[in-house]
């Protein structure tokens, strides 16, 4: 008898310690789990405590905010934003000249202004800086073994085996882009495109948006220095003149061998666009006409200032690898100098430079 009633306190001895062990083990387990997903920073005196259900609800949310950004950054790690062309040419795809043009060349990050060039003399005359300016553009720097050159002689592309344009030729991934206004001298496009290349011309007078013509591509478009406000767009549906490197984007080309442009005094804010851009790098020759009889389009300035910046320009171009290898003045033009007649200086000059970092 009493060794039974022993064995029952003995078993409700072991119950109890077991009920106990496991009410020990279930607040461990809540402990660790409470800290694991974690505790809230202590309150500030005199700031009212939030209740366990408004806490626990703050804890839930911080800690699915806090998962949430740590996959994000996980998934920003392994994925490389890179914008797929509309449409890549098979010039882009098969060349294999291309790795000796530089990647991404418009990723540099754009500037605001151009650094303009020391006054060619303390006096600031306007005399001093074209002559300084009209003898830089005057003088090749480069000389072309062989040119193609239009009919009328004032616009000519290399051919120098030195340089990448004649082996682009010959491999069937040559591209041209001209710009102009209204009827133009065409002949060197023909040229080109009787030889192989890919030749767009674009004209924001054509009727039709695109249309195709003896091997060339024609487009109602423009080059400009900046691209059109957006409410002009909608309202018309489609712009005429937008910035080379959107143009380049639309039409998923990434280089340039031949840019051609005719923009009756916008060159000088066109050529700006593209150096200050970077864009210039996706360019392997450069023709252009440049207007001289008066300061161009949104160019201020009296009238040495307006020379310098001219000057200050083309020596960007040439610090971005640009050499001057053809310069045509047409007889016919009058000889006017921002509305002067400054050292028999023409109206109009198409100079041409190639790209000296474009090697074959």
């Amino acid at each position: 008898m009493d060794m039974g009633r022993e064995r029952l306190l003995t078993r409700g001895l072991l119950l109890r310690l077991g009920v106990l062990l496991t009410a020990v083990c279930v607040c461990v387990h809540v402990y660790l789990e409470a800290g694991w997903r974690g505790t809230p920073a202590p309150l500030a005196l005199g700031h009212p405590t939030l209740s366990s259900q408004n806490w626990g609800q703050q804890s839930r949310g911080k800690r699915v905010s806090a998962e949430v950004k740590q996959r994000d950054r996980s998934i920003k790690r392994r994925i490389s934003y890179v914008r797929t062309p509309k449409k890549d040419s098979q010039a882009d795809r098969e060349d294999p000249s291309l790795t000796a043009v530089p990647p991404h060349p418009h990723r540099k990050t754009p500037r605001w202004h151009i650094e303009l060039e020391p006054w060619a003399s303390d006096s600031h005359s306007l005399e001093d800086e074209a002559k300084r300016f009209l003898s830089y553009i005057t003088t090749p720097q480069v000389s072309c073994a062989s040119l193609a050159e239009g009919t009328e002689g004032a616009w000519a592309a290399c051919l120098d085996p030195r340089y990448s344009l004649t082996h682009r030729i010959q491999s069937k991934h040559c591209r041209v882009y001209s710009f102009g206004l209204g009827v133009d001298d065409r002949s060197l496009e023909r040229s080109l495109a009787s030889a192989g290349c890919e030749v767009h011309c674009f004209d924001p007078s054509l009727k039709q948006p695109h249309q195709q013509q003896a091997h060339m591509w024609l487009h109602r478009l423009s080059v400009d220095w900046r691209d059109p406000n957006p409410a002009i767009v909608a309202q018309r549906q489609h712009a005429n003149t937008k910035k080379l490197a959107t143009i380049l984007s639309d039409f998923g080309h990434r280089q340039v061998d031949v840019l051609k442009a005719d923009m009756e005094s916008a060159e000088w804010k066109i050529l700006e666009n593209l150096l200050l851009e970077g864009v210039v790098d996706s360019v392997g020759q450069l023709l252009l006409e440049v207007h001289l009889h008066w300061a161009g389009f949104e160019v201020g300035g009296d009238d040495p200032s307006v020379v310098r910046y001219w000057f200050s320009l083309l020596r960007e171009l040439e610090r971005a690898s640009f050499s001057l290898f053809h310069v045509h003045s047409d007889p016919t033009k009058p000889h006017l100098f921002l509305h002067k007649n400054v050292l028999n200086a023409s109206s109009t000059y198409a100079l041409a430079w190639v790209n000296t970092k474009w090697k074959p």
